[in-house]
């Protein structure tokens, strides 16, 4: 029996030290995608189906990694309070593995304040299955003024 805990012990500890290829690995997901930057904005030919304007300007965005897929997170900078039905709706994947979502929403019915910055922010999200995820290499967050990317 005294001779099988120091095994027992060393076998923890190889597989302790083994852990830490996994965390700088891909197979760890929390480093799917880095944290987002500044990006041109993506034109695509032809006009959006969606009549819904593009968010003024996108302040933030995010990959968060949870069980099977991920959750993009996205914050836009209206010109007034009051704008409403805010979404990320996704363009075809291109051949370069970038996938473009546009922060689209509807302005105010009535007239609304300017007011501060902070009181004209949305926030919106959406999840992506891991099995959509396989193709991607970049995911895109446009609005009218900018846009923010996160890549692996």
């Amino acid at each position: 029996m005294p001779v099988a805990r120091p095994l027992l012990i060393a076998v923890l500890f190889t597989a302790l030290v083994g852990c830490g290829g996994v965390r700088d690995s891909k197979l760890n997901p929390l480093n799917w995608f880095k944290r987002s930057e500044p990006r041109e904005t993506i034109v695509l030919p032809g006009e959006s189906a969606d009549p819904r304007p593009l968010v003024e300007a996108v302040l933030s965005m995010s990959v968060e990694p949870m069980p099977g897929g991920a959750i993009v997170r996205a914050t836009g900078l209206t010109p007034t309070q009051g704008w409403w039905s805010a979404e990320l709706v996704p363009l075809p994947l291109d051949e370069n593995g970038v996938l473009v979502y546009e922060f689209r929403l509807l302005p105010p019915i009535t007239k609304t304040d300017v007011n501060t910055p902070r009181s004209r922010e949305v926030e919106v999200a959406i999840y992506i299955s891991d099995y959509k995820l396989d193709a991607v290499r970049e995911i895109v967050v446009q609005g009218a003024g900018n846009a923010r990317s996160a890549g692996r």
